[in-house]
């Protein structure tokens, strides 16, 4: 798979990964609107759903300024996205409402998912923003937050692992400005991320710790929790997954 943002083969990999299983659901998290054709995006979706029982599930993201100006576009985050839904459900094989979401994160593009797709997949949110964004959302629509995750007890290698990971993101402008929006400060965001922020949006310790915050997603009005395993010394973090599989209802 492509590491870059919202790159790389994604009904490719998603055939894939539905391929080499009988009943889980694969949702991608998340396509960049900049990097690939609507109208593929939908015929490539219409057959994988026909193909695999229903069971793939299309995320959205609208990216920053950089990969609009990249193609030669304007940034207009909220009409941009509109525009790419409009294309979805023109398409010659529409992807329906409910089978797409949306890496919402603003109030107004949270709104937009709520309206328009299945719910939302934020990326980078404590559980005391998943329950802003439910209010947002109401009662309907799913939230399913990204959560990232690193199996060490030890503070130091932990936070040192998170940021390793999240400090790329924290330079971009739309992720910074969705931590100020959540009280953090400039400062919080230098230096790949003060304690204070990596703690809050990265879940960290034994399995107990990492339960103790998926559960607290789920209170705050979370339908699912995506977690995200950082900081391993596989590519393909297996033992991870293992001992974070108990964790699932």
């Amino acid at each position: 798979m492509d590491s870059r943002p919202g790159g790389g083969d994604i009904i490719g990999d998603s055939e894939r990964l539905l391929k080499a299983t009988r009943a889980t659901k694969v949702a991608v998290g998340v396509l960049s609107i900049w990097r690939h054709a609507a109208a593929e995006m939908a015929a490539g979706h219409t057959r994988l759903h026909r193909d695999h029982d229903g069971r793939l599930l299309l995320g959205l993201g609208v990216s920053d300024p950089a990969a609009a100006h990249a193609v030669g576009r304007p940034y207009r985050p909220l009409a941009d996205m509109g525009a790419y839904l409009d294309l979805l459900e023109q398409a010659p094989d529409p992807v329906p409402a409910d089978l797409r979401l949306m890496a919402a994160l603003g109030p107004k593009m949270v709104q937009l998912a709520g309206q328009r797709t299945a719910g939302v997949h934020p990326f980078m949110i404590p559980p005391e923003q998943s329950a802003a964004t439910r209010d947002l959302l109401g009662a309907g629509p799913l939230l399913a937050p990204y959560q990232a995750v690193v199996l060490e007890t030890d503070p130091d290698t932990a936070r040192t692992a998170a940021r390793g990971f999240l400090g790329m993101f924290l330079g971009m402008d739309h992720y910074a400005r969705n931590m100020l929006r959540q009280g953090f400060t400039e400062d919080d965001l230098t230096g790949g991320g003060s304690d204070r922020l990596i703690d809050s949006v990265v879940a960290w310790g034994d399995t107990d710790a990492i339960n103790k915050r998926i559960r607290a997603h789920h209170q705050a009005g979370a339908d699912h929790v995506c977690l995200h395993v950082v900081g391993a010394s596989s590519p393909v973090p297996r033992a991870e997954w293992r001992e974070l599989a108990h964790l699932i209802p």
